[in-house]
């Protein structure tokens, strides 16, 4: 089993009480170098333009910046996005910037990639917002492009939302065979096909059920592929709030509620809230499902680290 740490961006409104950017940036990178030093295997930001849950005038730091900066103030550890947009950047160019900081990274990349959703910043920014199926299609185009960046020399593609005419992408990255292709989602029709073919991970959300039924569906593309489903990781990501015994948890998770907006019966649907028996209890019935890769976001490490460290000495020697 292994584990991931969403470091604080910004996009979950995890930086709000500090004022000075630097000092926000600052504290993002001093939670990957925690982390560095600890049992964890990777870190990881969003790639998001606004918060959430409401867009508002607060910091959210660029995906591949961060990816790229984190890479060179951390040693050990890989660092990756969850996921990045397709829609954002041309997937030439991704795969591109991604060679180039797996480079960076001396092959510490997780190279995340998705089809997006955050309607709002797409207009915001200027995508517009296609239709669910444009989306997924422009995805399934994006995916093939940039697997052919990274394999091909000079590839050539023409679909019907892209295309490329024998782009040369030197270096194509360290990792071997390339940068490590985590595809987010669990579309059945598309993603999971997209993963089977192409992905070295995946990360699928809901309940474990859910959970499941998606890896079942996986394995049969895997073997309509003829590719081995043992050698794709598994990830699933957890939203956690880490209580010690004794603890309110109402009184506890008070500021990280007041920074959403969000009401004590609103945070418990998204947040695992308990001591680490609850928490391991949940990230249990991931692993049963077929989960081998637990990616977990904790909220106020900006700003007090001790979270972290009691993840690391209560919940993950209980998991393995």
């Amino acid at each position: 089993m292994r584990y991931g740490l969403f470091v604080p961006q910004g996009w979950r409104m995890d930086l709000i009480e500090i004022e000075d950017p630097i000092e926000q940036y600052e504290a993002m990178t001093n939670v990957g170098k925690v982390a560095d030093e600890g049992p964890w295997d990777s870190i990881w930001v969003y790639d998001h333009f606004h918060t959430v849950p409401k867009p508002t005038d607060n910091t959210v730091f660029e995906a591949w910046t961060a990816t790229a900066t984190l890479a060179r103030d951390t040693k050990r550890i890989n660092v990756g996005q969850m996921v990045t947009c397709n829609g954002y950047r041309n997937p030439s160019l991704w795969a591109k910037i991604a060679s180039t900081v797996d480079v960076a990274a001396h092959g510490r990349l997780y190279a995340g990639y998705g089809a997006g959703w955050y309607e709002h910043e797409w207009r915001a920014y200027g995508y517009g917002f296609p239709e669910t199926r444009d989306r997924m299609r422009a995805f399934r185009e994006g995916v093939e492009i940039i697997h052919r960046m990274w394999t091909e020399d000079k590839p050539t593609f023409k679909g019907e939302y892209y295309s490329i005419d024998a782009p040369i992408n030197e270096p194509k990255g360290v990792r071997k065979p390339h940068p490590s292709l985590w595809i987010g989602g669990g579309g059945e029709q598309v993603t999971l096909k997209l993963v089977a073919k192409y992905g070295n991970a995946c990360n699928l959300g809901g309940p474990a059920e859910q959970i499941t039924h998606k890896l079942e569906v996986l394995k049969r593309h895997c073997e309509t592929v003829g590719r081995d489903y043992d050698e794709i990781i598994r990830s699933s990501s957890t939203n956690v709030f880490l209580l010690q015994d004794g603890e309110n948890a109402e009184s506890a998770t008070e500021k990280a509620r007041n920074a959403i907006g969000a009401s004590f019966e609103d945070f418990q649907k998204d947040f695992v809230v308990g001591t680490a028996d609850k928490v391991v209890a949940a990230l249990q019935e991931k692993t049963v499902a077929g989960i081998d890769y637990h990616l977990i976001y904790m909220p106020r490490i900006a700003y007090d680290h001790s979270m972290i460290q009691h993840f690391t000495e209560q919940v993950i020697p209980q998991l393995g």
